[in-house]
Order: structure tokens, then sequence, then C-alpha cells
């Protein structure tokens, strides 16, 4: 077996229990510590406050720090209704669930199981990482897209496109993160899913503004409050390119047409992937990441947070031969998030968002050059070097008509580490 089929199957073989109970002891030290900052929850806070307010017979949109659809204010309600010290724990681990479960259904999509090595270092690695200690910290509702999209590619994986195209809906009635996503739909040609997609938010909104005094304040105050980059507060943190370019000295118009052309190019690519075919679970995968990164590039705001949603389904993606998680620029691209590296210049609030617009840019790039170089299918690791090119061919076929993933089987005895990982890994569980 080769040095790259040998790491896919040692990542898919299962983890030991000390291995699982190590990772789920440090992610709830994580969460701990994010609860018992100065102010745990702090955007979910923002979601709450506009619930009370339209229980007290206010406007929700008064607030210039409520950002989201009519609906959300509803999908907040219960939380208004619950004690404050109640809201200040649970969200942030409510948050983390979410993003626990996005990170399974992640690996659902090419059949890893849930107690691999890989679903093991994958939480392990999280607690260290930035944008996780963010969505977590802040309690964002970030997290409801980061469960969601995953959650709306197994689905399609399925042949389930009516769910998936409800998932969103669900999602984008949540925070409208996911409204880019739903191209895929498009591209699939599921009319049906999109509109239903659509129509979820759309319904709910609408439901929720006949509901509540002074809504047109979401069209007339909200909407230019988002248009114009948000405030001072908030923009030394927006990693879009739109954003960050004026700040390094470009004009505000040149730098919105080189995000929107990139980020146009990015959709192109995206596209372009889907007509490519191949693996149906690295094309689902691909095209909605690299929709998403486009988007991440021109939209203002682009917190660092944001790139949980594709982040999960790519670093899934490892087992499987020619990834974008394969590629030694996908670890480029995260290791300024890694919280265990202090960057100097960078190290200040008002300069991350130099990090955060880096992180886009190289993991859109990785993405891109994956979806212009997919013109063959990926072949599983237990299948790579075995016969033929064509009977390869059959074989990857018949796995993802069965639905077996790059791991194969996930139960048995692990399989042994490669040697590099065997020289380099001796004490460790």
């Amino acid at each position: 077996m080769d040095g790259g089929a040998g790491i896919g199957a040692w990542l898919c073989s299962p983890a030991s229990r000390t291995a699982r109970a190590a990772a789920v002891f440090m992610l709830l030290l994580s969460v701990s510590v994010a609860v018992s900052g100065t102010r745990p929850g702090m955007d979910n806070y923002f979601v709450v406050k506009a619930a009370r307010t339209l229980m007290e017979g206010g406007s929700p949109y008064a607030d210039k720090r409520f950002l989201y659809l009519p609906s959300s204010v509803f999908a907040a309600v219960p939380e208004a209704l619950m004690p404050e010290r109640a809201v200040l724990w649970g969200a942030p681990f409510a948050a983390t669930a979410l993003v626990m479960f996005g990170w399974w259904c992640s690996l659902r999509i090419f059949s890893v199981s849930p107690g691999s090595r890989l679903a093991v270092l994958g939480v392990a690695a999280l607690v260290y990482f930035a944008p996780f200690r963010d969505v977590v910290g802040l309690a964002n509702w970030t997290a409801f897209s980061v469960a969601a999209m995953p959650f709306a590619l197994l689905m399609a994986l399925r042949s389930r496109w009516t769910a998936a195209g409800a998932v969103v809906g669900v999602a984008i009635a949540f925070k409208p993160m996911l409204v880019p996503f739903a191209l895929i739909l498009l591209f699939a040609r599921r009319p049906r899913a999109f509109a239903l997609a659509a129509a979820i938010p759309a319904v709910a909104s609408l439901l929720a503004a006949l509901a509540m005094p002074r809504p047109t304040l979401f069209i007339t105050k909200t909407l230019p409050f988002l248009f114009q980059g948000q405030d001072n507060y908030a923009r030394p943190f927006d990693g879009s390119l739109s954003t960050v370019l004026p700040r390094l000295g470009l004009p505000q118009g040149p730098a919105m047409c080189a995000a929107g052309a990139l980020a146009l190019a990015g959709l192109y690519v995206a596209w372009m992937r889907w007509r490519r075919g191949g693996d149906e679970r690295l094309r689902l995968v691909e095209t909605g990441s690299m929709i998403m990164l486009s988007v991440f590039l021109v939209s203002r705001p682009s917190f660092l947070h944001y790139v949980l949603v594709v982040l999960l389904p790519l670093l899934a993606s490892m087992p499987v031969r020619g990834s974008a998680a394969r590629s030694p620029w996908f670890w480029f691209a995260l290791i300024p998030q890694v919280h265990a590296f202090v960057w100097p210049y960078l190290a200040t609030q008002e300069r991350r968002a130099f990090k955060d617009a880096w992180m886009f840019c190289a993991l859109a790039a990785v993405v891109a050059h994956r979806c212009v170089a997919a013109g063959r299918a990926a072949v599983p690791e237990r299948e790579a070097g075995q016969g033929s090119e064509h009977g390869a061919g059959r074989r990857v076929g018949k796995a993802v008509a069965e639905g077996v993933g790059p791991c194969g089987r996930t139960g048995g005895e692990p399989a042994a580490a490669p040697a590099g990982l065997r020289e380099g890994a001796a004490g460790t569980p």
C-alpha cells in the first residue's frame, strides 16, 4: 500500500477509547473556558435582546446590532423566556453541539465512522482553532449554518433533494448565511428543492414581520447598515476583501470591483465543477464550498468563524485521494488561525482581519484548483493502486452506489499507521 493510501486507511480506522475520551474532555474544557469569559454568548445576546424587545412591544430593528431576518426574532423567543444565567451558559454549549452535529454529518458524507481517528483528531484540532473558539465564545448563530450545510449535502447525496432544500430554508430562517448555497440546488436542476429553500424563510419572515411593530426598519435601517460595512466597531473584524483591501490603501471602488470579480470567477468555477461530475461526494462538497468561499471574498461582513461552514466537509474528505484537504496549501491557509501561534504584527484585534482574509483567499484558491483539476473521479483509498484504471473506476461507482465510503468498513482492528506516522507518534495514545 502506498503512503497516500496508508494515511487514508489510518485516518479511517477506529481511535482508541483513551483518544476519544481525551477529545471529549478537551472539547468540554474549551467550552467551559468560553463560558467563563467576560461576555459569553455576546452575539446570541443581541438576538435574545431583540426577542425581548418584541415581547415588550418594541421593534427589534431599533437596535442596529440586530441584523437577522424577522423570523430569527421568533426563533429566539424561547431563549428570551429563560433566566439570564441559563442563556449565558447554555448558548455556548448549544453552539458547540451544532458544530459537532455538522462534523458528524460531514464524516457521514464520506462514510467515515464517528469513532475513527479522523473524527477524534478533528474534534481535538477544533479546540485550538480560532474560528471554533470564536463561534462558541460568541454563541453566534452561524452555528446553525455550520450544522445545516453538511446536513443538506448529506441529504442530497442520498438523493433526498427536497429534504436538502428544507434544511437550507430552515437555516436561512435562522440566519441568512446559506442564501448563496441554494445555488447548488439550481446547478442540480432541483426547482422544487430550491423553491422550498426560498419559501420557508420568506413565509416565516413575512408572518413574523406582520406580528411586529415597525418591520420596515429592516429595509430602511438594517440593510443600509449592512451594505455600508457596519461601523467602526465591527469593521476591524471583517475579513472580506471588499473591506480589507481599502485598509491596505486601495480605494473603495477598485477594491469592490476586484473582490466582485474574484467572487464571480469563483462562482463560475463552482458551476464548472458541478458540470464535470465525478465522485458525487466530492462533487457536492467542493461545489458547495466553492460557492460559499466565493461569497465570503466579497460579502460584508465575513467574520473568521464563517469558515467553519465549509471547513468541516472539506476536512472530512481527507481520506479521499486528490481532495482539497490533501494539499499542503490547505493547511497553510489554516495555520494562522491556530490558537497556539502568535503573529507579532497581526496579534492585535484590529489587525486580525488580515489573517482572516488570507485564510479565505487561500482556501478559495485551493478549492478552486481542486475544482479545475477534478477531471477524474477520486479513487477511494482501499481501491487505489489495485487493478486497472477501468476496474478501479467500476469499483468506485459500485462503492458510491452502495454507500461505501473511502474507509470501507469501519469496524475491526485499527489499520497500522504509515511509516512516517509511526516514527513521529511514539508514546502517543
